[in-house]
């Protein structure tokens, strides 16, 4: 196995989180900040093809292993959107949570179907034409609710609920919240991925 990676993000949560678990195997995490890699592109339109852009696009300026990430919310009565724009859903400049919020509410007020999931897609590239990248998927479900609650969160989290805790994600502990999301449940997948290709001695 590598004895270092590059993490396609500037999110310090998600260098920590996937630093801690890397480390047990004796593998770095380093920050794409480390190799200035410029912003990536993401004219896709799925998870998984702007997660692979980004890996490829950090591997190709690092020279290095990387892992990236892509996520975001889809409503089955918005035929899946906001999907990949999700964080830009009420618009690019500037981007805003509460905006993202309620133009959501809006969308979906009077539908009969308020049910939403969260997806989080994890790509591992191990150069950056990496014929055989490491793809794992984790989807957490819940329902839309029009009224915030919570303040753990971020993002769409305080009007995501959960009926099996009866609260919103943003009033989870995060240490619950991280083994049952969607990226807690893509890490899960990624690691299993990992296992069974560099099997520990």
């Amino acid at each position: 196995m590598f004895d270092e990676i590059v993490l396609a993000s500037g999110n310090a949560g998600k260098l920590k989180e996937f630093g801690r678990w890397f480390a047990e195997r004796g593998v770095r995490v380093l920050p794409q900040a480390d190799f200035d890699v410029p912003e990536c592109p993401e004219p896709h339109v799925t998870f998984i093809e702007n997660a692979l852009a980004k890996a490829r696009h950090a591997a190709k300026h690092s020279g290095k292993p990387a892992l990236a990430d892509d996520s975001g919310i889809c409503a089955h009565a918005l035929s899946g959107a906001p999907g990949i724009y999700s964080a830009r859903f009420a618009g690019e400049h500037p981007k805003s949570d509460a905006a993202n919020n309620a133009k959501m509410s809006a969308e979906l007020a009077g539908k009969a179907d308020q049910s939403v999931y969260y997806v989080c897609v994890l790509v591992l590239v191990r150069h950056e034409n990496d014929p055989q990248p490491i793809i794992a998927e984790g989807i957490w479900r819940g329902v839309w609710q029009a009224e915030a609650a919570g303040g753990n969160g971020f993002g769409y989290d305080p009007h995501f609920y959960l009926p099996q805790h009866d609260c919103t994600a943003a009033e989870l502990a995060p240490e619950i919240k991280n083994q049952i999301s969607h990226r807690g449940l893509a890490l899960i997948e990624l690691k299993q991925k990992i296992d069974w290709l560099y099997p520990q001695a």
